[in-house]
């Protein structure tokens, strides 16, 4: 088939890759290079690093615009089978889709978690099964028609990034049996139930917080569905640190007591990295000091003299800088 491929974020580039392998990509468009880093260089999206190491002989627009009468008139040009959009980051109008069958691969099992961050939103919501949708674009944001979908279940201990990655995985299969109904005239399209909408707003650093006089359920989310980014910022005993992965202990009744007379945020087991809550023990799996790189607990308990008793505060007002 010969494709025209929209997409800008790293979650589109395992289907593009086997796009790129399996078909003919007639053009790649992505958003321009941005500044980044401290020094502000330009850099490219990672769609359009990759496009242009890896097919350089296909054209490689960056509009700021996409919605340009030029841009559009550029892109429809092409004559191809199918337009496949993957987390481009601007709306595509109507004019540009007009008589075009694209094709929009999300994060998500529609219609739960429309918006910019499904993946941090499953894992924030305790959602213990999540997947792909492809569907087609549609005037209102992720409200189009579903013409398939990919399942996978959610372990507690998973982070937003890993999620991303593996769904991310998922992508090629699920595009490319989309794909072959649209040639094969075998799609059968369904409309979404707008009554189980759920959204999905941006996140901000100032999510970046977690209440320890709330359970450890709840703890065990915002830590996992916030990594890596924003991460959960805190102070453990006094030093700056950005709590990575988490789990949850449920511990038995000959040890409630000892729980109970405990602070929310109390360190209860040195080794194990087990902490007072306002409801069971939340285990710190994962963390990273200011200016060092993400270690298991026991790794960072060893370089340390930390001992039962020390305080992890989390608090909104404690947000700073990320490590």
């Amino acid at each position: 088939m010969k494709l025209v491929f929209l997409g800008s974020g790293a979650f589109g580039l395992p289907t593009l890759e086997a796009l790129a392998r399996d078909h003919d990509v007639a053009m790649v468009v992505t958003q321009p290079d941005r500044k980044a880093g401290r020094g502000g260089k330009l850099t490219p999206t990672p769609v359009g690093t990759w496009a242009a190491e890896n097919l350089p002989e296909v054209r490689l627009l960056k509009p700021e615009r996409i919605n340009d009468p030029e841009v559009t008139n550029t892109i429809r040009a092409v004559e191809a089978d199918a337009w496949v959009v993957i987390a481009f980051g601007q709306k595509l109008g109507t004019a540009l889709l007009k008589k075009r069958f694209a094709i929009n691969l999300h994060a998500s099992l529609l219609p739960r978690w429309r918006g910019a961050a499904p993946i941090n939103a499953a894992i924030l919501a305790g959602d213990e099964i999540t997947g792909n949708s492809v569907i087609t674009l549609a005037e209102r944001m992720d409200a189009g028609l579903i013409l398939g979908q990919s399942e996978r279940p959610i372990d507690p201990t998973i982070t937003t990034g890993e999620l991303h990655d593996l769904l991310a995985g998922d992508g090629p299969e699920l595009v490319e049996h989309v794909l072959d109904g649209h040639m094969a005239r075998t799609l059968d399209p369904r409309k979404q139930d707008e009554s189980a909408v759920t959204l999905a707003g941006k996140l901000s650093r100032a999510d970046a917080w977690i209440d320890l006089a709330d359970s450890a359920e709840a703890c065990r989310r915002r830590i996992n569905g916030l990594s890596p980014w924003p991460g959960v910022q805190a102070t453990l005993d006094g030093q700056p640190v950005k709590l990575l992965r988490a789990g949850v202990i449920e511990m038995p009744a000959s040890t409630t007591a000892p729980l109970a007379q405990a602070a929310p945020g109390e360190l209860i087991d040195a080794a194990e990295g087990h902490f007072a809550t306002g409801e069971s023990v939340l285990q710190i799996l994962e963390i990273q000091p200011t200016g060092k790189r993400p270690m298991r607990w026991p790794d960072y308990a060893r370089g340390r003299a930390i001992a039962a008793g020390a305080m992890l505060t989390a608090a909104p007002s404690q947000v700073t800088k990320p490590c």
